[in-house]
């Protein structure tokens, strides 16, 4: 593993998360807005994921296959902390990738815009520190 591929993971994961932001902003009472939000969400959550992925096999801290195995590794070498919320976030993720339903959505919206932007943003912040990005 070359340090390229890690920073072309964390490269890829912060323009997604920088689009995640752009919709959070935007009026939520759009329904497109909020399917936008849940789509960003998404997408930003299978980036997160595989940076992790990344970024422990680099380091020679684990080799994960799944995103939990990803979150579990991450937070135990402390690269992650609020741990429940990851797998919080990686129960909503399953959520919006299988149903829609609109009450459900609203308030996997609600959290994305409270409390998983912020975590993901962590997360850019910690490896970005480490890259010097």
């Amino acid at each position: 593993m070359d340090i390229e591929k890690l920073e072309d993971k964390f490269l890829n994961y912060s323009k997604a998360l920088s689009r995640l932001k752009e919709s959070l902003e935007r009026d939520e009472s759009d329904d497109i807005v909020l399917d936008a939000v849940i789509q960003r969400f998404e997408f930003t959550y299978e980036l997160s994921w595989k940076l992790l992925k990344v970024y422990l096999s680099y380091n020679g801290l684990a080799e994960v296959r799944t995103p939990r195995e990803a979150f579990k590794e991450a937070f135990a070498v402390g690269l992650l902390d609020e741990g429940d919320v990851w797998i919080d976030m990686l129960d909503d993720r399953n959520r919006t990738s299988h149903t829609y339903e609109e009450a459900q959505a609203r308030v996997i919206y609600e959290k994305v815009k409270c409390k998983y932007y912020g975590i993901l943003n962590k997360l850019k912040e910690s490896i970005g520190r480490e890259l010097e990005v």
